[in-house]
């Protein structure tokens, strides 16, 4: 591993590991560019991950304090925890699902596809699924994404099968087992997909793509990267000018330290990344770092998620094989007749028992929940994810008054439901019904929204400097070496879960931080 001295102004510092920031790195670095990654969390690895669900959660997850407003059941049942995310080497990408599919056209420009909704804050990307496209092949074959590049579909295990078998019933057409960056065949030194099922809880077999078991390992081979754990930015600093210059942080032994900066990149997730934004507030960006616009924090969007689960005359097991490796894509489009703007997709997912007896019913207790519990064997399940509306107020914010325990103000996590997000999880919820109706279900449970979410948008992309944080590349429209690489970017959050997405914008930016770094420019 490279290493690189504290006053070195000639490397590119990288905020957060995970699927912005890990495949960020490392694209660099195969360049020939010094980067140094600071990641807050500890390095885990195959052997360390704990096939346990909630002994796995302590070990991966962002626990520290969050507080929640808004009228949304997260601050509800929730209120410490809106987002389920992972402060750990890799990032969230040790914990996902694995599904990877491409935006559609018609999601890259929603506000003219959708006119003005009232109370949604509609703006296009600034950018085309044209333009990604190349990309998206580069990102698919980096991760090894099944039914791309001639690579196979998972086997679908029981959970599928009765997805399979209600969606077909019911007249649904495109239901398979998915894109997934999962190996159905050994490819790229990694394994094919062993079935284990705790595919949240780090992947031991290595079959699951992740920055921490590709990206990372491939940037410290070129002698160009220094991995630092357990480093927690506090600020991010700049001159008189307002160029960046580096990043205050603190080490695993409490101390404070500045790295120096060519370029920063921040690729902390959308609660992280707007916060350190604005806690590097100072005189000359009184607002927050790259702030002019008030956009920073705002637009936060999560998806509209939920859960139906249904319970069978025999058993289903539905926990045996991969966690997600199963989905309906018909109600992915854009059919207002439905009662809402924008789709969303149906997909397998099963909780153990630890997590099911948090999530099924959040706060239950008595007859009727112990009943539910006992039908675990016999039950299918599956999530809804669906794009859900920008809004200005949903956000993110500096608490006024609580702070961590390096003195930093914890974020605040607003979020309101848009009557388009109600309308949408309603119209999901009865498809989700009545696929597992057709199936044969005797019992169906709809489960409400959890933790488990994808986070989306508070530092968007814009056209112009007015409407968002970052242009086309991610780049700050306010200071030129100061670059946003993860989901807090995307102007809007489409049917489709984002992580082949940001790992696509992550390649593209690599090529233009290389660029514009070698014309002197940044």
């Amino acid at each position: 591993m490279a290493q690189y001295n504290l006053s070195d102004d000639s490397v590119v510092v990288i905020i957060g590991s995970g699927a912005g920031g890990g495949t960020l790195a490392n694209e660099l670095c195969q360049k020939g560019i010094p980067v140094v990654l600071l990641e807050a969390g500890k390095e885990e690895n195959a052997d360390t991950f704990v096939n346990d669900e909630w002994a796995s959660f302590a070990q991966l997850a962002w626990l520290d304090k969050r507080t929640t407003s808004g009228t949304w059941r997260i601050a509800k049942d929730f209120p410490n925890l809106p987002a389920w995310i992972c402060k750990t080497v890799g990032g969230t990408t040790t914990h996902w699902a694995g599904a990877s599919l491409r935006f559609q056209e018609h999601e890259f420009r929603i506000r003219s596809t959708y006119s003005d909704i009232q109370g949604a804050n509609l703006l296009d990307w600034p950018i085309t699924l044209a333009e990604l496209e190349p990309y998206y092949a580069k990102a698919e074959d980096k991760m090894g994404v099944t039914r791309t590049n001639g690579i196979p579909g998972l086997p679908g295990n029981n959970n599928f099968k009765v997805l399979y078998t209600g969606a077909k019933r019911v007249g649904y057409k495109e239901v398979h087992t998915g894109r997934m960056a999962i190996n159905s065949e050994p490819r790229h030194d990694r394994p094919s997909c062993q079935q284990i099922g705790f595919c949240f809880q780090g992947c031991k077999s290595q079959a699951k793509w992740s920055t921490l078991n590709s990206e990372i390992p491939a940037a410290l081979a070129t002698d160009k990267l220094e991995l630092r754990p357990e480093s927690h930015v506090l600020q991010i600093q700049h001159d008189a000018a307002g160029k960046v210059t580096g990043v205050l942080y603190v080490s695993s032994d409490g101390q404070q330290h500045v790295q120096k900066a060519r370029v920063v990149c921040v690729a902390g997730n959308s609660i992280e990344s707007p916060r350190l934004l604005l806690n590097s507030a100072s005189s000359k960006f009184p607002d927050g770092l790259a702030n002019s616009s008030g956009q920073v924090g705002r637009n936060y969007m999560r998806h509209v998620t939920g859960s139906v689960y249904a319970a069978f005359d025999k058993p289903v097991h539905m926990f045996r094989g991969t966690t997600m490796a199963g989905i309906i894509r018909d109600e992915s489009g854009h059919r207002p007749e439905r009662g809402f703007a924008g789709g969303y997709e149906m997909e397998t997912l099963s909780l153990g028992l630890p997590f099911m007896g948090a999530f099924l019913d959040p706060g239950s207790w008595g007859k009727d929940f112990a009943h539910r519990m006992e039908q675990y064997p016999n039950m299918a399940g599956m999530w809804i994810v669906g794009e859900d509306m920008p809004r200005e107020t949903n956000r993110v914010t500096l608490h006024a008054t609580e702070k961590d325990k390096f003195g930093m103000p914890i974020p605040n996590v607003h979020f309101d439901d848009h009557p388009n997000d109600i309308a949408m999880r309603s119209h999901a919820y009865r498809q989700g019904i009545e696929v597992y109706k057709a199936a044969g279900a005797r019992e169906v449970y709809e489960t409400p929204p959890y933790p488990s979410t994808h986070n989306l948008g508070t530092n968007r992309m814009s056209a112009n400097a007015r409407d968002g944080v970052v242009n086309k590349w991610g780049q700050t429209w306010d200071v030129k070496n100061l670059f946003v690489s993860d989901g807090s970017q995307f102007t809007t959050g489409a049917s489709e879960n984002p992580t082949l997405t940001i790992v696509t914008l992550a390649i593209r930016q690599a090529d233009y931080i290389a660029d514009q770094m070698g014309q002197r420019e940044i």
